[in-house]
């Protein structure tokens, strides 16, 4: 770890310190109370002791270990997002942040990405992944697939196609639906047709049935552009069955719309029913007691 910390400069770290809002304060009560605690608590700061750095790089040190989790986050979100298109900049960054930790923050890191994409910066995630990548860090198919996307929504899908056949389509058996699903869109949005049909042949190959028929309209309208009439023909008859289930899907829909539609209907006829029956018992009521009212005063007269 000191090592590590060697390697990344005093000025990386410097400067992540001048931006964390807590950090002076902090430093200042350890310095001056509680310095003997950190160091026998902290291997790190053992070490930096033991090699003769002064009081005050030690007091650097423990600030790294006293801020909280969410603030290092929130820390890390705001310097990302302020920072120019540099992937220097951006790494640098990301390895200054880490810095203080024993073991990798993958959790963390998972929070920021969802940050970054809550506010669309795409360029950015796929800075970020590419970096926890170069640790050796994140290799799941959940990140490959947030690549994707990421690549995708930021215009780049040459870079997401060589990505792609890298690191996800050599072992297509076990590749999720929805990062094949999207992996076809993006090939047919940047008319890739070749590369979406070599992908539709792979996936057939190790006989997995296409979930959605607008996946299949997709690879048919690719083999027309291409000119393969027939193989259009073949996947459409192959997979006629989506297309049935789908019409058949929208006409329950229909008629499940068409049923609520009805029952309200019946329903304000029913309560318009009642409210008549009621104005006209009501009414009722108000006769037969003005009739005896008038009926009473005939009987005082007499």
């Amino acid at each position: 770890m000191i090592g590590h910390i060697r390697r990344i400069g005093v000025g990386r770290v410097q400067t992540l310190l001048n931006f964390s809002f807590k950090a002076t304060t902090e430093a200042q009560i350890l310095i001056s109370n509680t310095h003997s605690a950190a160091l026998a608590d902290s291997p790190l700061l053992q070490s930096v002791h033991d090699d003769g750095n002064s009081r005050q790089n030690s007091g650097r040190n423990q600030i790294g270990y006293n801020v909280s989790k969410r603030d290092k986050i929130k820390f890390l979100i705001t310097t990302l997002l302020d920072l120019n298109d540099s992937k220097d900049s951006v790494y640098g960054a990301l390895d200054a942040w880490v810095a203080w930790e024993q073991n990798f923050p993958i959790a963390s890191i998972k929070q920021v990405l969802i940050a970054l994409e809550k506010e669309q910066q795409w360029h950015r995630i796929v800075q970020v992944i590419k970096w926890m990548l170069s640790k050796g860090q994140g290799t799941t198919m959940g990140t490959y697939a947030q690549l994707i996307q990421a690549l995708d929504m930021d215009h780049r899908a040459n870079e997401a196609h060589e990505f792609w056949l890298k690191k996800i389509g050599r072992d297509l058996h076990s590749v999720p639906w929805k990062l094949c699903n999207r992996m076809i869109s993006i090939y047919y949005r940047n008319n890739m047709l070749e590369n979406l049909i070599k992908l539709f042949k792979g996936l057939e190959a190790f006989d997995r049935q296409h979930p959605e028929k607008s996946i299949v309209q997709k690879v048919a309208d690719s083999y027309e552009m291409l000119g393969l009439l027939e193989e259009k023909e073949r996947v459409l008859e192959k997979y006629n069955h989506l297309f049935i289930e789908a019409a058949k899907g929208q006409n329950k829909k229909h008629r499940n719309a068409s049923s609520k539609k009805n029952k309200k209907s019946d329903d304000r006829k029913i309560k318009i029913l009642l409210t008549l029956d009621f104005d006209m018992i009501q009414g009722s009521q108000k006769n037969e007691s003005a009739s005896d009212t008038l009926a009473d005063a005939v009987d005082g007269k007499k």
